[in-house]
C-alpha cells in the first residue's frame, strides 16, 4: 500500500511484516517508475545513502534498539534545506555552484534522529515563491488530479507532495511561507500542516521570508502530520485525541476567505460544513474585518518582497539571468520597500496579530476553504497574466493565517472521483495541538 499512515507501517515493521530495506526499495521503484512523476518529483534521489541507512535501522530494530516507532520509514526533504554533503538548491540553477551544505539543517537532523530514512531531495518552486508549483529549471512533477491532462501540483513544496500521494516517501518536510505545505496538499488530496512559527527552528533552510516561514510536514493522516511536527519541534511524540465535534464552535470567515470560489471548492466546503453541523459542531459565519489589513500590507510585495529581496540582491546581480522570470520579478519588488515601509509593515502586522487574538478567542477554529481554486492545467498558465491570477487565488486564504502567525492544517474534503479540495482549519499560533485534535476528529467525518 503506498499510502499507509506512519502509524500502520510502524506496526508492520514492529511485527516483521516489513522491514526497512523493502519500505525504501519500493519508494524507490516507484521514483524510477518511467511512467510516473519521480524524475520531475525529485531533484535528487539519496539511493545508496538511504538503501544503507534502511539497513542500519533494520539491525538497530532487530537489537530493539531503534530510536524511535518510526525508525526506517522514508522521507522526502525539499530542496529548500542543508542536507550535510549535499548542495541546496532551492529549485534554482542560481546556487548550483555553491558548496555542499556542513552540516544537516535542524529539522533535517530531527528526523533522522528519529530513525527516518531520507530518500531524497524534492522540486519546488525555485526559491519557494509561488503557490502553484511550476519549475522551468526542473520540470513541474503533475498533481495527482487528471494527470494524463496535466494539472499543477500546488507550490511551492510541488515534489513533496506528489511523493506522498504517489508512495514515493510517507512523509515529507516542506515549507509554508503564505500556504507552501497546505497548497500542495490541498491539490494532492492528503494533509499539510503549517505550525505556528516559533515551535520549529528555521536554521538550515533558504529563507523566503523570515516573518513568515515556517517549517511542516506533508502526510498521508492527521495522526502522520502531528507525529512528524512533534519530531521537527523536537517535541514528545504522543497520540491525538479526537475532541468530539458535538458542541465545537467553528467560524467560518466571511470577510475575504470566501470570495470568488470555484464551484467545486464552494460544493465541497459547503458539503463538509453540512455534515459537521448534522455532528453538533455550532457554525457561525463571522465577518474578520482584520483580514483586510493583508491586502494593503502586501501592496507593495510584503515581508517576502521586503526580505526576499534583502537575501538574494547579491546573488542577482552575478546570477539573476538564470533566475525563473516570473520569480525574479516577484523579488525585485523588493527593491523599492523602504525601511519606513518595513517598519510600517511589522508594525501593522504586530497589531493585526493582537487584534485577531481577541476576534478568534470564542471559538475553536477558524474554518475555511485551503484555496479558492482546484488546480489549474499547468497548459492554461503559459500565459503570465493568467499565472498571476491562479497564483494569488492559490495563496490568499492560506497567507491570511501566516500573516496573523497562527497555525493550520488542510483536509481532504472531495469524494472519490471529484476533483482535490482542502478544508482549512486555523487559529491563533500556539493552538497547534488544538488544531491536531480538531482535525483528528474531523479527517473521516467531513467527506462522509
Amino acid at each position: 500500500m503506498p499510502n499507509k499512515t506512519l502509524a500502520a507501517l510502524a506496526d508492520d515493521l514492529a511485527n516483521g511484516r516489513t522491514n526497512s530495506r523493502k519500505l525504501v526499495e519500493e519508494c524507490l521503484a516507484r521514483i524510477a517508475d518511467p511512467a510516473g512523476e519521480g524524475q520531475r518529483a525529485f531533484i535528487h534521489v539519496d539511493r545508496d545513502a538511504a538503501l544503507e541507512a534502511a539497513e542500519a535501522m533494520d539491525r538497530l530494530r532487530k537489537a530493539r534498539a531503534a530510536p524511535s516507532p518510526f525508525a526506517g520509514i522514508p522521507v522526502s526533504i525539499k530542496d529548500l534545506f542543508d542536507i550535510r554533503g549535499q548542495v541546496t538548491r532551492a529549485g534554482s540553477r542560481a546556487l548550483e555552484d555553491s558548496p555542499p551544505a556542513e552540516a544537516d539543517a535542524p529539522v533535517v537532523a530531527r528526523l533522522r534522529a528519529a530513525g527516518f530514512v531520507v530518500i531524497g531531495r524534492t522540486n519546488m518552486t525555485e526559491f519557494a515563491y509561488s503557490g502553484i508549483g511550476i519549475n522551468p529549471h526542473y520540470g513541474t512533477p503533475k498533481g495527482t488530479w487528471q494527470r494524463n491532462t496535466g494539472h499543477v501540483p500546488g507550490g511551492s513544496s510541488s515534489g513533496a507532495a506528489v511523493s506522498v500521494s504517489d508512495g514515493m516517501a510517507y512523509g515529507a518536510l516542506g515549507t509554508d511561507t503564505g500556504g507552501s505545505c497546505r497548497i500542495p496538499a490541498a491539490y494532492n488530496g492528503i494533509v499539510g500542516y503549517k505550525p505556528t512559527q516559533r515551535r520549529v527552528p528555521l536554521d538550515g533552510g533558504v529563507p523566503l521570508s523570515s516573518a513568515l516561514d515556517s517549517f511542516g510536514p506533508l502526510a498521508n493522516s492527521v495522526a502522520c502530520c502531528a507525529a512528524l511536527d512533534a519530531v521537527l519541534a523536537a517535541e514528545p511524540v504522543t497520540p491525538i485525541q479526537p475532541r468530539p465535534i458535538k458542541g465545537l464552535r467553528l467560524a467560518v470567515p466571511t470577510t475575504i476567505a470566501l470570495d470568488e470560489l470555484d464551484d467545486a471548492v464552494a460544493k465541497a466546503f459547503d458539503r463538509a460544513l453540512q455534515t459537521l453541523s448534522k455532528a453538533g459542531a455550532l457554525i457561525e459565519h463571522i465577518e474578520v474585518p482584520e483580514f483586510l489589513d493583508v491586502g494593503m500590507m502586501n501592496a507593495k510585495g510584503g515581508f517576502a518582497a521586503a526580505e526576499s529581496f534583502a537575501w538574494h540582491r547579491y546573488l542577482i546581480t552575478s546570477k539573476g539571468n538564470v533566475y525563473d522570470p516570473r520569480v525574479y520579478v516577484r523579488i525585485m519588488r523588493g527593491e523599492a520597500i523602504t525601511a519606513a515601509d518595513y517598519i510600517d509593515m511589522l508594525n501593522a502586522r504586530r497589531s493585526l496579530i493582537a487584534r485577531i487574538a481577541v476576534r478568534l478567542a470564542p471559538y475553536d477554529a477558524l474554518v475555511m476553504p485551503t484555496t479558492a481554486n482546484t488546480p489549474p492545467r499547468i497548459a492554461d498558465l503559459a500565459d503570465d497574466k493568467a499565472f498571476a491570477t491562479a497564483n494569488l487565488r492559490s495563496l490568499r486564504n492560506c497567507t491570511l493565517i501566516n500573516m496573523i502567525d497562527g497555525c493550520a492544517i488542510s483536509l481532504p474534503a472531495h469524494r472519490e472521483g471529484e476533483v482535490p479540495v482542502g478544508f482549512m482549519l486555523a487559529a491563533a499560533g500556539g493552538s497547534d495541538r488544538r488544531i491536531f485534535e480538531l482535525a483528528a476528529a474531523m479527517e473521516g467525518t467531513i467527506r462522509a
